[in-house]
């Protein structure tokens, strides 16, 4: 039998005390690797699975290391306390944590072991068999809905959309907990028109019950320059609050879903 703790992977950043991405407060624990290129990603350095370098303050540094369940187990423990106190946990983030399936399943099984909450925010574009591994281990998934249109989804991310929502049909019928997010994305996605879309496909899951629209931020950019990479977004603004609270009106017209901004 595989010791869970000495399974592989790699990552690029532990965030501890998150209290966003899931429930009470949580560590966030960032996969690298990613079948997206989300043309407004804010970590272009999760995007392939091997370490890289990038300029940092005018530094080299190297983002990526491999490690081992055992070795983030160590961070995610020292938490342990505020985790039950406030009904927290841990969240897989990446990139894609379905990038790296037994990497994943088996950091979430050696939480599991220790009563820890578990939670993935995923794009969903994976074969349903690597899904499938990390569910029985998932207390909750929050699940990327970017667009309901397959060529606009494959002009802005690369690829289409129709495995995504496929494996959303499935996952609203597994028993596990799932919100649907949309990172609301000028020129992308951001008209009343094409969240209602959204909003109305995901009313039609059963078995969730929220939908959270996440306002675009440009906090990755200087990432990009620190890469050597062009920033597709360059010279749009982030998304006012003011902009946000009529496609929230107009996402409760949509849906049955509690709405919310943010996450």
């Amino acid at each position: 039998m595989t010791d869970v703790n000495a399974v592989r992977g790699v990552i690029f950043d532990i965030q501890r005390y998150s209290v966003h991405d899931g429930p009470g407060i949580r560590t966030l624990v960032f996969l690298k690797g990613c079948p997206l290129r989300c043309k407004w990603c804010c970590n272009p350095e999760s995007l392939v699975k091997e370490p890289q370098f990038m300029t940092v303050h005018g530094e080299r540094v190297l983002t990526g290391s491999e490690v081992t369940v055992g070795e983030v187990m160590d961070t995610v423990l020292k938490d342990l306390v505020y985790y039950r106190r406030s009904k927290g946990g841990i969240t897989l983030s990446g990139g894609e944590p379905l990038f790296q399936p037994e990497f994943a399943s088996s950091l979430l099984s050696a939480c599991k072991l220790k009563g820890i909450h578990t939670a993935i925010e995923t794009c969903a574009h994976a074969d349903y068999a690597a899904i499938e591994l990390l569910l029985p281990r998932l207390d909750l998934l929050m699940v990327d809905i970017k667009h309901m249109s397959s060529q606009k989804h494959k002009e802005f991310t690369g690829v289409p959309n129709e495995l995504i929502l496929e494996n959303a049909r499935k996952l609203a019928s597994s028993g596990v907990e799932i919100v649907i997010r949309v990172p609301v994305v000028p020129t992308f996605n951001d008209t009343p028109a094409e969240i209602a879309e959204i909003a109305a496909f995901a009313s039609t899951l059963p078995g969730v019950k929220q939908l959270h629209l996440l306002p675009y931020h440009r906090l990755g950019e200087e990432k990009y320059h620190g890469m050597g990479m062009d920033y597709h977004f360059s010279g749009i603004e982030s998304t006012q609050n003011s902009a946000m609270i009529p496609l929230l009106e107009t996402a409760k017209l949509a849906s049955k879903l509690h709405c919310q901004i943010g996450g």
